[in-house]
């Protein structure tokens, strides 16, 4: 068995050979066409099968430099002059890193931003030989811009674009690790804790703005209730008024249609006996109401001639009307 070795692989080999001829003056053979012929034997190469996962790829090297990669499945790896260099995944991976800095207000806070990568199938080479800690290269991006935006905002601004803020960590990581075979599918700011004793200032201020507005609120309402109350009674007491004058005038109505029918049909009668007639009916009517209400138990009455009596009484009243 032979191997082909270029001096652009094996540098050490090509200034050997270099040095073998020129003592002998003889001209070196073309780079593309210098071979260096190791002879291993047959029995040394022994064929081993491999098992890959899904979604992920194993990194083939032969006697130190890449070679091939091995997909999912079954593969063989003829040893020992190929090795197998490490695994690569094609699955979705998550970093969460935490981030500690002040804001514009000098309000010191921690953020977790949580980044979701994944290899880019046609760039697994880059991959796997550009970075040597990928999550070390993406935590300190992540450092980088945090640092950056968060100094230039106010605690409350930090809460309302924390949008702008993962969108501004994506385009840095995207932009930055594609080159090294890494795509970023997104960034997201996970939690934002400031220190507790300034949660517990804005849970405070919160709250007595929240019982600033209950109490006016109460107040309007109350406010509303009274001018509703008000205007309640206000038209109450206007339909009770209007019902007592329809009333009284009824009765007017009714008196006045009782005098002209007694004096039609009672000779000799004046309209001044109809009114004490009737004045003497409307009397026995309400002792009567009041005699039946359930809260009276007694009535008193005058003695004597009721009917003379209120006959003297209208007596006065008119004359005094008259003075």
């Amino acid at each position: 068995a032979a191997s082909t070795i270029t001096p652009e692989s094996h540098s050490r080999s090509h200034q050997l050979l270099y040095l073998f001829f020129n003592r002998r003056r003889r001209p070196l053979p073309p780079r593309h066409h210098l071979h260096l012929w190791v002879r291993i034997p047959k029995t040394m190469c022994i064929p081993c099968c491999i098992c890959v996962s899904t979604s992920e790829v194993v990194v083939v090297e032969r006697l130190g430099k890449f070679d091939r990669l091995i997909p999912a499945g079954l593969g063989v790896i003829v040893c020992p002059c190929e090795q197998n260099a490490g695994q690569v995944s094609f699955r979705v991976q998550q970093l969460d890193v935490r981030v500690e800095t002040k804001t514009k207000d000098n309000v010191f806070l921690t953020t977790v931003v949580s980044v979701q990568y994944q290899v880019i199938r046609e760039k697994v080479y880059q991959a796997f030989y550009s970075l040597t800690n990928t999550q070390q290269q993406i935590t300190a991006h992540v450092y980088d811009v945090m640092r950056s935006q968060l100094p230039t905002l106010e605690l409350d601004a930090v809460f309302e674009a924390k949008e702008d803020l993962a969108l501004a960590v994506k385009n840095a990581l995207s932009e930055t690790m594609s080159d090294y075979g890494y795509q970023i599918l997104q960034a997201l700011i996970t939690d934002i804790d400031p220190d507790n004793r300034v949660k517990q200032a804005m849970n405070e201020i919160n709250s007595a703005k929240r019982l600033k507005f209950a109490v006016a609120e109460k107040a309007e309402g109350q406010k509303i209730l009274q001018v509703k109350s008000a205007e309640a009674e206000a038209e109450a007491k206007y339909l009770s008024g209007v019902g007592v004058a329809k009333q009284r005038k009824a009765i007017v109505d009714g008196l006045r249609t009782s005098i002209v029918d007694f004096s039609d049909g009672v000779k000799g009668a004046s309209s001044k006996d109809v009114m004490d007639l009737l004045l003497l009916t409307q009397y026995f009517d309400c002792v009567r109401d009041v005699g039946s209400a359930k809260h009276c138990k007694t009535t008193f009455v005058p003695s004597g001639n009721m009917g003379a009596g209120m006959r003297n009484d209208l007596l006065v009243a008119d004359a005094a009307k008259l003075s």
